[in-house]
């Protein structure tokens, strides 16, 4: 099913968002704020903090999308873990947009942006929190 662009490049398929990803931070509430400063992040819903201020769940809407994520129970079996092996990817119109706003609310730059080989503008970033994101502006077509 692969095809073809102009510059004789494989297509991209198109990217499905029926699955998303639900992460543990160690503080659900201060990421929140964090992902509405530096991604545009909306809050959909949010469970009130317990005694410790903790959340269960929140829930974000970013770039179309849906997050979720919630604070370590260790005492429920949920210790909080660092992260790895994953990166969050934001598929962008305006990835120099994205990435400034990114910048000054105070992500750490892993990779700066760049034209890849398979034609997009590509960076990588990590949060406060240690999530580590990726932006991907797409190669226009034409």
């Amino acid at each position: 099913m692969e095809s073809e662009t102009q510059t004789g490049q494989t297509a991209m398929p198109p990217v499905k968002n029926g699955l998303l990803p639900y992460i543990t931070v160690d503080g659900a509430l201060k990421a929140a704020e964090f992902y509405k400063q530096a991604f545009g992040a909306e809050q959909a819903f949010v469970v009130p903090p317990d005694d410790k201020g903790r959340t269960m769940h929140v829930h974000l809407y970013i770039n179309g999308s849906s997050l979720m994520l919630s604070d370590a129970y260790p005492e429920h079996g949920h210790p909080f873990l660092k992260h790895q092996g994953f990166s969050l990817q934001l598929v962008v119109d305006d990835i120099d947009l994205w990435w400034e706003r990114a910048v000054k609310a105070g992500v750490e730059v892993v990779m700066p942006v760049e034209r890849m080989f398979w034609g997009d503008r590509y960076g990588q970033l990590r949060d406060p929190f240690g999530v580590s994101w990726a932006m991907n502006e797409p190669a226009k077509a034409g």
